[in-house]
């Protein structure tokens, strides 16, 4: 299958998985990213998205990360690094479980995908854009100008389901055997801090950071701050 994707080449490879917000989510990070790390930075997007086709045949998040697995096959590439937003964290997360050696490291950042008593993920479809903003951003000002989500939500809900989760992935974190980064922005009105602390206890060894004055969208709101977690300070 063929995946449209941004590269940014710098060496080292990262794989940036964007969410419900799409592609232009993570451009900006991504030139950071490469900036400072002097990585290769790999920025796909998801088919179904931005105007791409979604074959019938990517039906779940598991079938889209089986693609991507077999994407990472045929670039043979290695050592590779997978930083994933809201949806793009769980579609991370299932890269992680399935692609073996060549995913050396996972980072999701305000993931989904998992079910947490107490801690139910916001219901984001048919939310006017206003309604979106105030949910995502800690700072509503941060978020780019625009009419919000189009018929993108589409390929997200075929991916996702309507819940936005998959019961047995919390179980299934606990098999992931490699370095995971949780990272959450305190103020996320979609998945809340405690739905986070859950992901990174269900995942063995994993490191859990809040950024805070950030929402669901660190990577648009607070790059800076996300940029300095993920590549550490005046990182080279």
């Amino acid at each position: 299958m063929d995946i449209a994707f941004t590269e940014y080449d710098r060496g080292r490879t990262f794989l940036l998985l964007h969410g419900g917000a799409g592609p232009a989510s993570m451009t900006g990070f991504a030139g950071l990213l490469a900036e400072r790390t002097r990585s290769r930075v790999l920025v796909p997007t998801h088919p179904g998205f931005a105007g791409t086709v979604r074959p019938g045949t990517l039906a779940s998040t598991r079938d889209l990360a089986a693609a991507y697995v077999e994407w990472l096959d045929r670039l043979d590439l290695s050592r590779v690094t997978v930083v994933g937003n809201s949806f793009g964290g769980w579609l991370a997360a299932e890269i992680a479980l399935l692609a073996g050696p060549r995913v050396t490291g996972a980072v999701i950042v305000n993931g989904v995908g998992i079910e947490v008593d107490g801690h139910p993920i916001a219901r984001v479809a048919g939310l006017a854009p206003a309604e979106l903003r105030k949910l995502s951003f800690h700072d509503v000002t941060k978020a780019p100008a625009g009419p919000g989500p189009g018929p993108d939500v589409e390929a997200l809900i075929a991916y996702a389901g309507p819940a936005m989760a998959d019961p047995t992935l919390l179980d299934r974190l606990g098999a992931l055997d490699l370095p995971v980064h949780v990272i959450w922005g305190e103020s996320d009105g979609i998945v809340d801090v405690g739905y986070g602390k859950a992901y990174a206890a269900a995942i063995p060894g994993s490191t859990f950071t809040v950024l805070p004055e950030s929402g669901h969208l660190p990577q648009v709101e607070t790059p800076a701050d996300l940029l300095e977690v993920i590549a550490g300070p005046g990182r080279a």
